[in-house]
Formats: C-alpha cells, structure tokens, sequence
C-alpha cells in the first residue's frame, strides 16, 4: 500500500510550487503541457440566458493533485471555473494564499483529498479533470483503479481526462543515476524491483517518495477498463527531454516556437514517449460530448 504520509512529508519540503519554473525543464514541461491544455479543453463560451441575455456557460475543472495550482491559476484566469484538491496541506495552504493575494475568483475551493477517495464530490461533477501527480505515486493496482473509477464518477459523460504519468523505462532508467548519487534511497535490491514491478520504495525519507512507473499500454488498459475512449497519448517534453538549457538558448520567437512544433509533431511516437520523461494521457468519458 502507498505511504501516503510519507507522499506528504515529501511535498511539504519539496518546491513544488516552483517546480515548473525554476529551471528550464520545469518551463519546457509547462509549456508544452499548457499547448495540450489550449488544444483539447472544452472553450470557455458565452451562452444564452433564458431571457435571451448573454450567460456565461461554466466549464468546470478539478484539478486532482494539482499541488499549489500551477495549473489551476492560469486556467481559471482564464475563465474556467476550478477546484483544487491535493493531498498535501503545505501545498493547499500556498494555494490559498496565492488565491487571496490575487483575488482569483474561478479557483472555487482548494480541498485536502486522497485521490482514491473523492466522495465530497458528487457524481458527474466536472467537465475536465486534470491527474497531473497521483499517477505518479499510487504505487498498488487496487489504488490506481479506484482513483480512476473515482475520476469516471465524478466527470460528466463526454467529460475529458488529462493524466500525467512517468513512462516505466523513464522512471527505472533514472533511479540509476539515483542509484550512484543517493545510495542511501536507492540500493542494487530496489533497482531491480523497480525494472520488475515499476515500483519505486525509497529507502531513505529524503527525495521522491513512494513512485510508480508504468508502460504507456498499461495506462491505456487503465483507462479504457473505466469507460474512456483515448483521445491522445503523448509525451510531454519530447525530444526535448534533457534537451531543454539548449532549446531555450533559441532567443529568435520563430525558431524557438518552430522547435516547439517540431516536438510536438514526433510525441506520439512511442520510443519517445516510453524513454523522454513525463508523459500525458487525454481522454474523454463515453457518452455525449460535453458541448
């Protein structure tokens, strides 16, 4: 069973808040993450009132895991109506905090959840939801298939999935490095579980706590087995992977977005996607299409 205290203990002294901008994989990652989510989310529309007047028709957004809402302030700027849930309480109360000091008024609530666990939301909640961490930790099969039946009853038929997760051979091939650098988390015995299994047990309470790494064809098992039909599945930095202090010495607008075309253009394929870091699962839940 994940150990989710120690999830915990990790993100209340891990930067996670500026994880994305702190260096130049960060801002790779939230940028081509951000293209997906411009893409494929449903538009923010102006709908007609029952009185013929213009009404604002909601998107609404849970953004599960979403740490101090490195995702969930940008969109609900931009209009979506969102609701924050992670696991971490350092991580909400950043959250909080940004939300008062910005007035944010689309970020309606910022809620302590287990992501196996959504029962204070009601059935077919929201239009999208956004899975960027969970996968990353959930390490036993019963936990990622309740998080995601949980994610099923709580999106609207058509509604839309956006899960981020760490590829199994991205995820063991770094715990070499690891491996040499740390050897008080990593020893030769959880090296080659984690090649086995796709489980990761830190040995040491210091660094990434409690991962799992999956190959891309067991996360399309996992959601198709909960009534989503794959829209997309992508790697999020590509070929850029490890490649971004490069990428992001292009200071030319045209070049550097041409660049970013080009990765996203070649992210489907699958060596990319199984050997170039995080990568991302888009689908949508049958039934009607959210309009």
């Amino acid at each position: 069973m994940t150990d989710f205290e120690k999830v915990k203990n990790y993100y209340s002294h891990f930067d996670e808040k500026n994880r994305l901008r702190n260096d130049n994989s960060g801002k790779l990652e939230f940028l081509m993450t951000m293209r997906i989510l411009e893409k494929e989310l449903p538009p923010v529309q102006e709908a007609e009132g029952a009185d013929g007047s213009e009404a604002s028709a909601d998107v609404s957004i849970l953004d599960l895991g979403g740490g101090a809402g490195v995702y969930s302030f940008p969109l609900a700027k931009k209009g979506y109506k969102v609701r924050l849930a992670d696991l971490s309480e350092t991580l909400l109360a950043q959250a909080n905090k940004q939300k008062e000091e910005d007035n944010v008024q689309n970020l309606i609530s910022c809620d302590q959840v287990n992501a196996t666990d959504l029962s204070c939301y009601k059935d077919q909640s929201f239009d999208v939801v956004l899975l960027f961490g969970p996968l990353y930790h959930l390490t036993e099969k019963a936990e990622r298939e309740k998080c995601i039946s949980e994610v099923s009853r709580v999106l609207k038929k058509g509604g839309k999935i956006f899960a981020s997760f760490i590829p199994h051979l991205s995820g063991s091939i770094a715990l070499v490095q690891r491996f040499c650098w740390s050897p008080d988390q990593v020893d030769i015995n959880t090296l080659e579980d984690c090649f086995e299994s796709g489980k990761f047990k830190n040995l040491s309470d210091k660094g990434f706590q409690e991962g799992y790494y999956p190959a891309s064809e067991e996360i399309e098992n996992l959601f198709s087995a909960n009534d989503f039909e794959k829209i997309l599945l992508r790697s999020i930095r590509g070929f850029g992977y490890e490649k971004e202090d490069v990428i992001f010495k292009f200071k030319n607008k045209n070049v550097f977005s041409k660049i970013l075309d080009l990765i996203d253009s070649t992210a489907e394929e699958k060596s990319i996607i199984e050997m170039c870091g995080h990568a991302m699962y888009v689908g949508r839940k049958s039934g009607m299409p959210v309009v």
